[in-house]
């Protein structure tokens, strides 16, 4: 993405040789439910997974994420969630209905990932066991792919297509970067907490190669489709290992967008776009089209490959929440902003606090809120955010 000191020799490659939007968005700016939209293809207030976890209630005393999971009172709440999201189409289970094996690995949140179609997971999905938001799985790309290629030799063997879930814990914290990164970009950023995600960057690009190579390795690449997007935003703090103002569980872009590529070798011709705008739930109907399996009337999105049909629609939404669900029985109750971006603008429609309007292309680091200059737009994206969701 041009960035003046992160090296990303891999991605870049990648970049080139792929269909490459970078005027993505996710559905929300928080990895539970943007994930879930990943892998639904349903946007966030349509799945119901609109926070990472549960709040307590009033009486009690705050209970962490990980007790909460496996208390007497709170663990039931936790498994309405995720029976409740099992109910929606998913890309593992429709896939794995056509004969594809399917593997989980890396962050999933909702249980035991088998229960939702995969036919292999390294994540267990336990709470007892410390299941969360991936456990056994998030060992993935940091601990190597060998996971991954066992799988594919399955695959082999027993002569059938394969779909994998790589959704590795990086450069998410802990940022504990190999030691020859960390140098490397201490020499270039003074500071040590941005100097260590520089370096968590350049890791996760090396083992994206990993796991180019080992398809490349295999003869896989002019028969194998691969996609990329991020869950969320990140910018690094330099106060502390968090993140900064703007980013994560924002809906301003640092939080929610995101280049979103599509690779298909000798099939899908490398562009790169800079203008149309994708979403998240794009990725899902795209996979499916491409693998001849139709698509449920829950996905929302559309073919990455159809810019004509993405051009023409030129809008993208999404959901902002709390981190934590306050009422596990209607989730939708802890929204935050609802946003929209169409064309040159982007509406932060808020709860409780002044709505903000941008001209996106004009000024992309949202410093000029033009909410009392363009009220006429404002009306008409206000229009388009209750068209696609309103809250009851």
């Amino acid at each position: 993405m041009g960035h003046s000191v992160i090296e990303t020799p891999r991605l870049d490659k990648f970049a080139k040789e792929s269909l490459t939007y970078t005027r993505g968005y996710v559905t929300s700016p928080l990895c539970r439910p943007s994930l879930a939209s990943i892998f639904t293809g349903m946007a966030t207030p349509y799945h119901g997974i609109t926070g990472n976890d549960l709040s307590s209630d009033p009486e009690d005393e705050k209970i962490n994420s990980q007790r909460s999971r496996v208390s007497e009172k709170y663990a039931p709440r936790h498994e309405h969630l995720y029976k409740e999201f099992r109910k929606n189409p998913n890309l593992a289970r429709l896939l794995a209905d056509q004969g594809y094996l399917t593997l989980q690995t890396g962050k999933f949140w909702e249980g035991d990932p088998k229960l939702s179609g995969f036919t292999h997971a390294m994540t267990h999905g336990d709470p007892k066991r410390g299941g969360r938001h991936g456990d056994l799985g998030l060992k993935i790309s940091r601990e190597g792919i060998e996971p991954i290629k066992s799988f594919l030799d399955q695959s082999k063997a027993e002569k059938k297509p394969f779909f994998i879930w790589h959704a590795p814990f990086l450069p998410h914290t802990p940022h504990n970067p190999p030691k020859e990164l960390y140098d490397k970009y201490l020499k270039l950023e003074p500071n040590k907490y941005i100097a260590r995600y520089y370096a968590m960057v350049e890791w996760f690009d090396q083992t994206c190669g990993e796991l180019f190579d080992e398809l490349d390795s295999r003869g896989l690449a002019e028969n194998t489709i691969i996609l990329y997007v991020t869950d969320n935003g990140w910018i690094q703090s330099p106060d502390s290992g968090r993140y900064a103002p703007l980013s994560k569980q924002d809906p301003h872009d640092g939080g929610v967008r995101t280049p979103i590529m599509v690779k298909w070798q000798g099939t899908i011709e490398p562009k790169m776009d800079k203008e149309t705008l994708v979403s998240s739930i794009d990725l899902a109907p795209t996979i499916l089209k491409a693998c001849g399996v139709e698509v449920p009337k829950t996905m929302h999105g559309l073919d990455l490959r159809d810019q004509e049909a993405l051009k023409k629609r030129n809008i993208v939404f999404g959901y902002d929440g709390d981190h934590d669900m306050s009422n596990w029985q209607k989730t939708t109750t802890n929204l935050q902003t609802r946003y929209v971006v169409q064309g040159d603008w982007k509406l932060l429609d808020h709860v409780g606090k002044a709505d903000e309007l941008y001209n996106i292309t004009a000024d992309p680091w949202e410093k000029k809120n033009l909410i009392e200059e363009k009220p006429a737009k404002v009306v008409a994206l206000t229009k388009a955010l209750d068209a696609w969701w309103q809250p009851e």
